[in-house]
């Protein structure tokens, strides 16, 4: 091996030392538990797919997946994402009843990068697919239990943001005519490119009404407030029942009573092509990444065969701890040092110490070039040497 690539690794990938894997793991398990107690199960699916199938359903970026052959000549895919796989495993297996499913998962998902620029091409998601209601108490559900998920994870300051994709396509093919011209003004939304969106609108053929409603339509963010707004805005009957979803959902929201971690922002689209009707993102103080996002995609579940609605979010793990900021300290390990002569002593009284439930090491003594540095390393240090009796040092 070249001693180029000894200490490198593949674009992207990330190595979790103790502390940040401790973290993710208390992280994650309070997070699971939560969204177990909200009636959600956990499932899990391959790491590898086929890209026929999941990589083609998928909302990721042809050049973003990870792509290898199997031994009969068929083109796989590492994940990319977790909802088009939970679509598979849904249509072909579990909806057999005429009965909403509640699935969850904690899984690693793929997808490459072209450079560096500190974005990780493996990440940990933790989420929920809420599979056949097409009702809007679906999508508050959804917004609700990713706000109690942040919460009892020990994320305080964040807020949630609002749209609806729906509205935003409506709008647009209504004033511009056409879903390509859309499609252009929409990626300054995407890119948050505010400036480059006015002067785009600025330079398009229209009448001076038209550009001022989509000047008008960047002030679109705020409470319920914007719902009035937002009406005067669109013409059309497609556009004014997202508005009516909207006002719905935010009625649900007030009887979850977490109003005040939702604002609307009926500027907001995503990347991933297969949301259609209510999205969302989260964002925490101090991070410049959603640490979770989610939505509506009721068109998905059909590339598997089945006609039904869903909804489901993600949160990121990298920047949920991110959001958290301090890592949880390894030190809250007992070691025990010893000597030869009394190595069983040492064994039993650590033995005893895991079943009362604590982390405990058993280290010879001779194995240690410095015994100062254990009382740096360790919580407790107890001395099991020579004919003295038991001494803790600390």
């Amino acid at each position: 091996m070249s001693s180029l690539f000894m200490f490198e690794k593949p674009l992207g990938m990330r190595d979790s030392l103790p502390e940040i894997y401790e973290t993710k793991y208390i992280v994650k398990q309070k997070m699971d538990k939560e969204i177990k107690q909200w009636g959600y199960q956990f499932i899990e699916t391959p790491t590898l797919e086929y890209y026929d199938t999941v990589g083609a359903a998928s909302a990721i970026l042809d050049q973003q997946l990870f792509k290898l052959l199997d031994q009969q000549g068929h083109t796989l895919v590492l994940r990319p994402d977790m909802t088009a796989p939970i679509a598979r495993v849904a249509a072909s297996k579990l909806l057999n009843e005429d009965l909403p499913l509640r699935l969850a998962y904690n899984a690693s998902v793929f997808r490459a990068q072209q450079r560096e620029g500190g974005r990780p091409a493996e990440f940990e998601q933790i989420g929920v697919e809420y599979i056949g209601d097409k009702t809007v108490s679906a999508d508050g559900e959804g917004i609700a239990l990713m706000i109690s998920s942040l919460e009892k994870a020990g994320v305080h300051k964040y807020q949630l943001s609002v749209g609806h994709i729906g509205f935003v396509q409506a709008f647009f093919e209504q004033i511009l005519g056409t879903k390509e011209r859309a499609d252009a003004l929409t990626k300054y939304l995407y890119e948050k490119n505010y400036v480059g969106y006015r002067q785009h609108v600025d330079n398009l053929s229209l009448s001076s009404i038209d550009k001022q409603r989509l000047h008008d339509f960047l002030k679109l963010r705020g409470g319920e407030e914007i719902i009035p707004l937002a009406y005067k805005l669109i013409e059309n009957g497609s556009g004014t029942q997202a508005i009516d979803d909207l006002q719905q959902l935010w009625d649900i929201l007030l009887d979850y009573g977490v109003e005040n971690q939702v604002r609307f922002d009926l500027t907001l689209v995503s990347h991933m092509s297969y949301y259609t009707g209510i999205l969302y993102e989260a964002y925490a103080e101090g991070v410049g990444f959603p640490i979770g996002s989610g939505g509506r995609y009721d068109l998905l579940l059909a590339k598997f065969g089945k006609n039904t609605g869903a909804t489901g979010f993600a949160i990121r793990i990298d920047h949920l701890l991110e959001a958290l900021g301090s890592l949880v300290r390894k030190s809250d390990i007992h070691c025990i040092l010893f000597s030869g002569d009394r190595r069983k002593e040492a064994f039993e009284l650590a033995k005893q110490k895991r079943a009362d439930g604590f982390k405990v090491i058993t280290q010879d003594i001779n194995g240690v070039g410095n015994v100062d540095a254990c009382t740096k390393q360790y919580d407790e240090i107890t001395l099991l040497v020579g004919k003295a009796g038991m001494e803790v040092v600390k």
